[in-house]
Order: C-alpha cells, then sequence, then structure tokens
C-alpha cells in the first residue's frame, strides 16, 4: 500500500479497528478515513454507499461489527445476525461500486464447527454444526466470507476475509456481561482485590482450552497481509471450486498457534491483578466449544508470526483497563 493511499477502517473505535488504525498511523500512513457510527451509519445503505462514491478508498479494512461474549450472544442473537449481516453487505457491495484495490474483512474464529478438529485450518469451514451459543453471529460471519469470495469470482474483486482467535489489548470492551472473556476476567478480579473478597467466581469449569491473540499483534498480521505483493496476496483469495475441484475460499486464520485452558487463563489474570483470593467455577454456566485452536501454518508460511506473549499482553490491557476506568 503506498503511503498516501486513502484508507477506510470501518469500525476505528473497537478493539480491532483501533489497534489496526494505530498501526497504520506508526507505519506512516497517514490519509486515513474515519468516520464514528454517528457520522456513518454502516446500516443505512443509501448513506454508506454515498461515502464510498464520494471518498473513493482505495483499501478497506471492514472491521466494524456488532460484537460481544457469550452472554450478549444468548442474549441478543437476532441483533448479531441482523446487523453484522446488514453492515458487511453494505460496505462490500459499496466497496466493489466504487472500485475498492483491497479490502479485508474481519471475522472471528467462531466461524469453525464446534467440533472441528484442532488446530483448525481453513478448510474447516462448513465442515461441521456451529457452537449454538453464537451460531448467530458465526453465520453472518461465514455469510461474509462467502460475500467476499463471490465477489472476487464474479466480478475480479480482491476481497481477503481475516479470522482472527480470541482477541483482547488496549479499545476492549469492560461491559459487566457484554464482554469477552479476558475483559471480564481483568474486570472482575480487579473489582474482587478492591473489595477485598475472599474468591472470584468464574464460568464454566475451567476446562475448555482458549487460543489468545494481542490485539496490536492482530493488527499489524492484518497490515502485514494487505501489504503483500500482487502474486502472493492474489494466492490467498481463494478459487472458483467449480472450476478446481478444491474447496478454498479467501481466508486466512490469524492466531498464536496455541492455548491455554480457561483455569490457566483465571490465573494468570489473578496474578496480573493481584487479587489473592481464590477461583472458584459455576460448573452451571455453559463451557461453550471445548477447544478452539487455530492453524496458523498459512500465515507463518507468508511470513508473519505473533510476538506478544500472554502475560506481557495481559498487563498491558490491566494498565490500560485501570487508566480508562
Amino acid at each position: 500500500m503506498d503511503r498516501n493511499a486513502k484508507i477506510y477502517v470501518a469500525g476505528h473505535r473497537g478493539l480491532v479497528g483501533s489497534a489496526i488504525v494505530r498501526n497504520l498511523q506508526a507505519a506512516g500512513f497517514a490519509n486515513l478515513l474515519l468516520r464514528t457510527h454517528a457520522e456513518l451509519d454502516l446500516t443505512d445503505e443509501r448513506v454508506t454507499r454515498q461515502f464510498f462514491e464520494t471518498e473513493k478508498p482505495d483499501y478497506v479494512f471492514l472491521a466494524a461489527a456488532k460484537v460481544g461474549g457469550i452472554v450478549a450472544n444468548n442474549i441478543y442473537p437476532a441483533e448479531f445476525i441482523r446487523d453484522n449481516l446488514v453492515i458487511q453487505s453494505n460496505v462490500i457491495h459499496s466497496a466493489y461500486l466504487a472500485g475498492v484495490t483491497r479490502l479485508m474483512f474481519l471475522g472471528s474464529s467462531c466461524i469453525y464447527p464446534k467440533l472441528a478438529a484442532q488446530p483448525m485450518r481453513e478448510d474447516a469451514l462448513l465442515t461441521g454444526p456451529l457452537e449454538p451459543t453464537n451460531r448467530p453471529y458465526a453465520l453472518a460471519k461465514i455469510a461474509g466470507i462467502e460475500m467476499c469470495w463471490s465477489y472476487n469470482r464474479q466480478y475480479g474483486t480482491k476481497y481477503l476475509a481475516a479470522m482472527p482467535t480470541n482477541l483482547y489489548g488496549p479499545g476492549d470492551n469492560y461491559h459487566p456481561t457484554n464482554s469477552h472473556v479476558i475483559p471480564a476476567l481483568l474486570r472482575k478480579f480487579h473489582e474482587g482485590k478492591l473489595r477485598g473478597d475472599e474468591s472470584v467466581t468464574v464460568w464454566g469449569t475451567g476446562t475448555p482450552r482458549r487460543e489468545f491473540l494481542y490485539s496490536d499483534d492482530m493488527a499489524d498480521a492484518c497490515v502485514f497481509l494487505m501489504n503483500l505483493p500482487d502474486d502472493r496476496y492474489q494466492a490467498l483469495l481463494g478459487s472458483d471450486e467449480s472450476q478446481t475441484g478444491r474447496f478454498e475460499p479467501p481466508l486466512v486464520n490469524i492466531g498464536v498457534g496455541h492455548d491455554v485452558t480457561i483455569d490457566e487463563l483465571a490465573k494468570a489474570v489473578r496474578t496480573t491483578t493481584g487479587f489473592d483470593g481464590e477461583i472458584v467455577f459455576d460448573t452451571t454456566k455453559p463451557d461453550g466449544t471445548p477447544r478452539k485452536l487455530m492453524d496458523v501454518s498459512l500465515l507463518e508460511r507468508a511470513g508473519w508470526k505473533a510476538s506478544t506473549a500472554l502475560a506481557d499482553g495481559l498487563q498491558t490491557a490491566y494498565a490500560e483497563f485501570i487508566a480508562t476506568n
């Protein structure tokens, strides 16, 4: 990407989008298009198309989405499928009409089947039932991947889907019920420490395994992929299965390649926050998918690997949480 290229980061205030903006700015990209939801409602097809027609961005990072943890996904399933389908459809189609050079669609590892073989490869997509607690969100993201794939096949666009594993870091959502596991635990243990609680309760059995990627590492991977030379980038854009006979979606996993149990994570967060009480697991609450480990060999072959250790990332995230709450 040319340093003067016009780059639109949709969802620039969220965990993913803000990390991408920081990375781009640090690399010298100064011509960034940033709009809040109040300034640009991506669920409105007319205003989205008008924005693209007027601004004509060269590159798009589509990080705008309705996101949340297991509680939010259970309470608001209609919003999770409806809002995400509308946002991504409006942006992808408007990008095509405006002649965007490259678009990156950000999703989540929950697109893969609940019982997918571990670690999960990109071709595990659509091979089995999804985890029911986040199926509406996952189906919306799968539709986004298929939309990118379809536009590439029919219109010759260069749209790539990047699927990060579980993310955490600066700009995370620490809402008591709508947050993901790391911000939820950081808040729980921090507040437990302030109150002098003897214990902190964590949902589930503690046995599920999860992979965690620091948000700035994720952003670095996204910018790395968008900066690949044409031939190497084109090789990631999937193939027409009717022609090749191969199931090759335009999809790249972004992760660290190793995981921890929720029990191990809870102990790491306890250490990070300085809470000295016990950890109690509420086994009446759902565990979710037993394991979600990404196969990141495709990304590593392209030349990128995560660099932030979990303990270091937790310290940075906790410091930002204290500074902003």
